[in-house]
């Protein structure tokens, strides 16, 4: 297995461990969360720069690689339903909260795509993501980074809470609406582009 691969396959692992640390109770979870998710996102830019630049790229690579971004933002999306993020201290910041809709429409989307994938594979061919796709994932890991530290800074040190409290909220709930438009966007264009696949068997 080559290093592009073992990122890949180490993304699976780190979500898994980023799952366990969101449902745990203690001083510290939301900030190993956190990092845990930050560092499973940046496997996912380096396994592609490093496939790219050392030309290994697989077959494994091109399915597996999209499947864990998606394994990975679904499970934070769906882990982050319903949990107002806010500053208890400044009243005034706006509530930031992931809505149901908002998970079922990014599931939906991933669930579709991959649907599309795998029936392109029935047919011998192999979809690999796009730069259109490529910006949505940007997006979504953006946007659970920063809903991510507006739950874990209250657990920093009192001058790191002020930094982030105030602007954090405004960002946050910005990234979100972004990622949601992104979704969509490019899971239409997406199935669009490659209608011929489903189509000619309907």
């Amino acid at each position: 297995m080559n290093l592009p691969n073992k990122l890949t396959v180490s993304r699976f692992v780190l979500t898994g461990l980023f799952l366990v640390a969101m449902f745990s109770r203690s001083p510290v979870n939301d900030t190993i969360a956190l990092l845990l998710f930050s560092i499973a996102g940046l496997t996912d830019y380096f396994d592609g720069k490093i496939a790219r630049e050392r030309k290994l790229i697989t077959n494994f690579g091109i399915l597996m690689d999209p499947l864990a971004d998606k394994i990975l933002t679904c499970s934070a999306f769906i882990a982050l339903v319903g949990r107002a993020k806010f500053n208890p201290s400044v009243d005034s910041l706006p509530a930031v909260s992931v809505e149901a809709w908002m998970a079922v429409l990014i599931v939906a989307r991933e669930l579709a795509i991959t649907g599309l994938r795998l029936l392109a594979a029935s047919k011998g061919m192999t979809l690999a993501a796009e730069r259109f796709g490529k910006h949505k994932t940007f997006s979504q890991i953006t946007a659970v980074i920063a809903l991510l530290v507006l739950d874990a800074h209250v657990e920093w040190w009192p001058w790191l809470r002020d930094l982030f409290g105030y602007l954090l909220p405004w960002f946050a709930h910005l990234s979100l609406w972004v990622t949601v438009l992104l979704t969509f966007t490019s899971g239409a264009i997406y199935l669009w582009k490659n209608r011929q696949i489903y189509l000619e068997d309907m």
